[in-house]
């Protein structure tokens, strides 16, 4: 068995999103490593954040890919605001991704595990999708790009999140140090 590490995304609804999740499996998988998802390669009967939070212990890094999931053609953010110097501003014609998409990473953040976000193309900069908020550059990719996984982008991120990755299994196996 590989290197375990938690790979969450929001359940694909396009051909390429699912392509996406396979190719970055295989990829994964021919690195020694062993993508593990809740729901699909795991399953617990617990409350979700129980069986997330337990899942993340048994790992050493997590890859979250923020997928486009919802469409607002027209909407606003902070809508009738009343205070000073605070205005509304347009949010129309944007994606967001799955609330888990914020709520994995932050959790994985607060155990101390690697993290690499990766958003796709369209999706909404906020929260922890922001760029710089958890130390990893973060790239914004497109499912439709086939080559995605050969590109210097991602073999320079992916290996130091990997390098990263196999420090947390060599720390876990040692001791704790007294000086």
């Amino acid at each position: 068995m590989g290197i375990s590490v938690f790979l969450s995304y929001p359940k694909p609804h396009t051909t390429s999103q699912g392509r996406f999740v396979a190719l970055l499996r295989e990829y994964l998988e021919g690195r020694g490593l062993s993508p593990r998802t809740l729901g699909v390669t795991d399953y617990d009967m617990d409350a979700p954040l129980t069986a997330i939070r337990r899942l993340m212990l048994e790992s050493n890094g997590l890859i979250t890919i923020a997928f486009r999931r919802i469409f607002v053609e027209k909407g606003m953010s902070r809508f009738q605001s009343d205070l000073p110097g605070v205005e509304g501003s347009s949010v129309g014609g944007k994606w967001f991704t799955s609330p888990w998409s914020q709520i994995e990473p932050a959790m994985a953040y607060q155990l101390g595990i690697p993290i690499l976000l990766l958003r796709e193309k369209g999706v909404l900069e906020e929260g922890i999708l922001e760029r710089g908020v958890v130390g990893l550059y973060m790239p914004e990719f497109d499912p439709e790009d086939g080559n995605y996984f050969a590109s210097p982008e991602w073999n320079g991120m992916i290996g130091r999140w990997e390098g990263y990755v196999r420090s947390v299994v060599s720390a876990k196996g040692r001791p704790p140090a007294l000086y």
